[in-house]
């Protein structure tokens, strides 16, 4: 069960086994602390009583805090001993001086160019009888996309400035096939420029990065419970305040996560509302949120069988941790179904 609080001006406080969210005296929501997962809160003016802290940091609930206004994730309660693999985060640092890390780069790059290809591989199908010319062009993109990868392995040596450009640089090229198909599939009249991140005005952009938003908030959580730096990244470079592991894990799940979902929701008619000052109104922030955590209870095949998205984030994290630590060979990135 996840608490998503996203309301201006409640106080979440602990009675009696349970967690309530109260506004004004009136009782929003009462939820066993037993069965609950996570709370987000995307809300200014959220107040919490010590007691929830300490609760939900025994039960192992993390807290999320999502800005208000673009959906970037800000930060998350945790207990503190959580973050105390030291042993773990020292070969996670290591690994950045060595050929595993251009491996890591190579992985995070190149499944989430594999996953952008079946995403469109997954549209074009439903569309084989009903557009064959749209679904001409979305498999012609899809193999086109794919021809990033054979350049993408063929890097060799460390991960430094000049390897991680080209890494980027084949990234890109695929980014920009899949988006140009990406416009294909949505309606008209969301009239989208093409994808803009920071600063965009545009609904389906603003959904879009309020979606990555909330992915990132349950990617951080899986790196920090396998033991690594969610900040200490490989394909994406360090910078202060810069999540960087979490913005290299984020790639494999993009695609399955967030943007299969929102293409779905747009093309059955949910409307995305913007406010009188042009940013995501309450209540599509929300669904927003609701569907994307919905989405990460649902499965894809993964290693023989179908398992949930969540369960798969998680041992992606894991995997990343065994690799480093020398306990697993290679490591191979998540690659959603199609």
């Amino acid at each position: 069960m996840h608490l998503i609080v996203d309301q201006y001006g409640v106080f979440i406080s602990k009675h009696q086994g349970r967690i309530r969210v109260i506004k004004e005296k009136e009782r929003l929501a009462e939820v066993p602390i037993m069965h609950l997962e996570q709370i987000i809160i995307c809300s200014d003016g959220v107040g919490l009583s010590s007691d929830i802290v300490r609760a939900c940091a025994e039960e192992g609930i993390p807290i999320h805090f999502l800005n208000s206004e673009s959906g970037s994730d800000y930060g998350t309660l945790m207990h503190s001993g959580i973050t105390g693999m030291a042993l773990t985060r020292r070969a996670q640092l290591r690994a950045g001086d060595d050929e595993r890390g251009l491996r890591l780069a190579q992985a995070f790059a190149g499944g989430k160019i594999q996953s952008q290809a079946n995403l469109l591989r997954y549209a074009a199908k439903n569309r084989k009888e009903s557009d064959p010319e749209l679904y001409q062009e979305l498999t012609r993109t899809a193999t086109e996309i794919l021809d990033a990868l054979p350049p993408l392995r063929a890097v060799r040596g460390m991960l430094t400035d000049e390897t991680r450009a080209l890494l980027m640089g084949f990234e890109g090229v695929a980014g920009a096939r899949y988006w140009a198909a990406v416009a294909r599939l949505i309606p008209a009249d969301l009239a989208w420029p093409g994808r803009e991140t920071r600063g965009a005005r545009d609904r389906f952009n603003q959904a879009l990065n309020y979606g990555y938003g909330v992915l990132q908030t349950q990617v951080r959580t899986a790196l920090i419970l396998a033991g690594l730096d969610p900040n200490a990244g490989f394909l994406h470079a360090d910078r202060p305040g810069k999540p960087s592991l979490t913005l290299d894990l984020i790639e494999e799940f993009r695609q399955a996560v967030v943007d299969r979902t929102l293409i779905g929701l747009v093309n059955r008619q949910f409307e995305i509302v913007q406010r009188d000052d042009g940013l995501l109104d309450d209540a599509t922030r929300k669904r927003i949120v609701e569907k994307i955590l919905e989405r990460m209870n649902s499965t894809e095949l993964y290693e023989g069988k179908r398992q949930p998205l969540r369960h798969i984030l998680q041992c992606q994290a894991r995997h990343i941790a065994t690799f480093v630590r020398g306990e697993r060979p290679d490591y191979e990135p998540f690659v959603m179904g199609w």
